[in-house]
């Protein structure tokens, strides 16, 4: 199993770096976690839309789900490019024959729909269709567990300042990552995050007790990593590009976790 980071931007993309977005692949699934502003984009130098089995969304803040529009359109653009009309068109990825499960916190439904609905297209209604033929929108409660190909995903309520679940994705060969979302809820990362291969932790603030806007600083997702035994940690959701402030941030986790600590960049791949 790998994790290819996307995106890793808190809030808004900047210095052309996405929202969070995660793609986690075995060797027969792609699962995206998250999917926030320019995901889409980044998505594409690594795998086509078309080509997912899920995609999960921890929370629905906008920076964790506001390109799950975008990406219904993607995939709905693969089914009107057709070669009537493009007669010399090359044919770079064939579309799903099934809407493909877009996990979402309860009420999803209803916000994502809203959405759609402030951006038609008159003159081509088929590609409105973002969230009922291309994807299929499915709520979920934290606790639930699911199983997307030949993964199974377990999300579990972490606190933040809306509901929020972390996640802790199974591979086929029992190799496992948690991702945090976001969340200041040190004890019950702790608990989900436990023995796991991977951890990817937001790391939002910079001071080390700081949980202002239920999020977490490097310092605490240290502790969480040594507490919960995982085999490595990657900080993500940085605030900033600054190569100085992020070794900084990583210096933090490392004075309570002696195992490897990663910085998350959009490209980087890690084994899991």
């Amino acid at each position: 199993m790998n994790v290819t980071v996307l995106g890793c931007r808190a809030a808004m993309p900047a210095d052309g770096q996405a929202s969070s977005a995660y793609l986690v692949s075995t060797d027969s699934t792609q699962i995206l976690l998250d999917c926030g502003p320019g995901a889409v984009t980044a998505l594409t130098a690594s795998t086509t839309p078309a080509a997912l089995d899920g995609i999960v969304i921890s929370h629905l803040h906008t920076d964790h789900c506001y390109d799950v529009l975008p990406l219904g359109k993607a995939v709905l653009m693969t089914r009107h490019l057709d070669a009537e009309s493009f007669p010399t068109l090359p044919v770079t990825s064939t579309p799903p024959d099934r809407p493909i499960p877009l996990y979402v916190p309860v009420g999803g439904r209803e916000a994502l729909g809203r959405l759609a609905g402030v951006f038609p297209i008159p003159t081509r209604p088929e590609l409105d269709l973002a969230f009922h033929g291309a994807l299929e929108i499915r709520e979920y409660e934290p606790g639930d567990d699911l199983v997307i190909g030949d993964c199974r995903v377990q999300l579990r309520p972490l606190q933040h300042t809306m509901s929020n679940c972390g996640m802790r994705v199974t591979g086929p060969d029992g190799s496992s990552m948690v991702y945090s979302g976001d969340t200041c809820d040190v004890e019950r990362l702790t608990e989900l995050a436990r023995g796991t291969d991977l951890l990817l932790c937001e790391s939002t603030l910079e001071l080390p007790d700081d949980v202002s806007d239920g999020h977490m600083s490097a310092t605490r997702a240290g502790r969480v990593a040594r507490d919960a035994g995982v085999g490595e940690l990657v900080l993500t959701h940085f605030v900033t590009a600054d190569p100085d402030w992020l070794k900084a941030r990583g210096a933090e986790a490392s004075e309570s976790f002696t195992g490897p600590v990663h910085l998350a960049a959009p490209g980087r791949v890690f084994p899991v």
